[in-house]
C-alpha cells in the first residue's frame, strides 16, 4: 500500500501517552522520506514515458496518467504525515519550556534522551525568545499558569536539593522528606522537576 510508512509514523506517535514524548523514530521517518523519493522518481518516469509517446500529459487519461496520480497522492500523504509528526513533537517541546523550565538542563534526563539534536536546538531557541519577551515586559509568564488561591503552599521534598538555597530573604535547607511552607513561585521549578510535591488538604 502506498503511503504506508507515513501512516505508520503517525500511528507510532499517536500510540504514546498524550503530551508525552517517545524517542524520535528515525528509522520509520527515514523510510517515509525514502518512500517519498521513490514516489517522486516514479512520477517523473511516468510523465517522461507519456511525453516520449507524444501524449498530452495534462489531458491524457491512460494507465500511466492514473499511475502517476496514485504516486502523487501517496507522496502528498507521506509529506503530510511527516509534517504532522514533526509538528506534534515540536508542540510538546514548546509545552515543556512552559511547564518544566526554560533551560535544557531543567528537563529530566529521560526527556532529554528522547529529543533529537534539532529538537534540543528548537527548545533552546524557543526558550531564548520567551526569556527575551519576559525581559521586555518585566513579567514571569511561566509562573502560575493557573492563578493560585493562596501565594503560599505546603510542600514535601522528594529528592535531595542543594543546601543553602536562598528563597526570598532567607537561606533554606531542603533535605529529603522535609516539609516546608513556601511561596508557590519559589517551589514551582522544583515541583516541575519532580524534586518536590505539593501537599493538599
Amino acid at each position: 500500500m502506498y503511503g504506508r510508512k507515513g501512516y505508520q509514523l503517525v500511528k507510532d506517535f499517536a500510540s504514546g501517552e498524550k503530551g508525552q514524548l517517545k524517542p524520535f523514530n528515525s528509522k520509520l521517518f527515514d523510510e517515509a522520506v525514502e518512500e517519498c523519493d521513490q514516489n517522486h522518481h516514479l512520477i517523473q518516469s511516468l510523465i517522461r514515458k507519456m511525453q516520449q509517446e507524444g501524449l498530452d500529459v495534462q489531458n491524457n487519461r491512460n494507465a500511466d496518467h492514473y499511475g502517476a496520480l496514485i504516486h502523487h497522492l501517496s507522496l502528498i500523504r507521506n509529506k503530510r504525515c511527516l509534517m504532522a509528526y514533526v509538528y506534534n513533537r515540536a508542540e510538546i517541546v514548546r509545552d515543556l519550556a512552559w511547564r518544566v523550565g526554560l533551560e535544557l538542563l531543567d528537563l529530566p534526563s529521560e526527556i532529554q534522551e528522547k529529543l533529537t539534536t534539532l529538537e534540543k536546538e528548537y527548545f533552546k531557541n524557543h526558550s531564548v525568545a520567551i526569556k527575551s519577551y519576559m525581559g521586555k515586559v518585566g513579567i514571569e509568564l511561566n509562573v502560575d499558569m493557573v492563578p493560585p488561591k493562596d501565594p503560599y503552599i505546603k510542600v514535601r521534598v522528594l529528592d535531595d536539593i542543594d543546601d543553602g538555597i536562598v528563597l526570598g530573604d532567607k537561606i533554606t535547607n531542603f533535605s529529603r522528606h522535609s516539609m516546608h511552607f513556601v511561596k508557590r513561585t519559589d517551589a514551582e521549578q522544583y515541583i516541575a522537576r519532580g524534586q518536590m510535591e505539593e501537599l493538599t488538604g
